[in-house]
């Protein structure tokens, strides 16, 4: 089996209640380090999850940013750095940035 770059880098997501938040932390996790934005996840109720890859450092240090500008701008729910993530796992993750719209009844 091949070895990618995604398989090689590190996974950071920050986890928000609320689009502003959760925007305002992909911007500051994108303007703080050498990161790129791999995808957003928008699993209802307000909660959104944010999904950065990139060298491990940059991803701590993004994900950091990430965390407090989500804690000034509406509910951090949860932040977590994957340094090596198992491909298995690459399944499981968004593949490239995506934006869902929920139905208005």
């Amino acid at each position: 089996m091949a070895t990618t770059n995604l398989q090689m880098t590190a996974l950071g997501m920050v986890e928000t209640r609320g689009v502003v938040a959760s925007i305002e932390a992909a911007d500051a996790m994108l303007k703080t380090a050498h990161v790129t934005l791999s995808g957003q996840e928008d699993i209802g109720g307000g909660y959104t999850t944010i999904f950065v890859r990139g060298e491990i450092g940059a991803v701590r240090s993004a994900v950091d940013a990430g965390a407090a500008a989500a804690k000034r701008a509406g509910e951090l729910v949860a932040v977590h750095v994957i340094a090596r993530p198992q491909a298995a796992l690459e399944s499981l993750l968004p593949q490239g940035v995506k934006i869902s719209r929920s139905a208005v009844d």
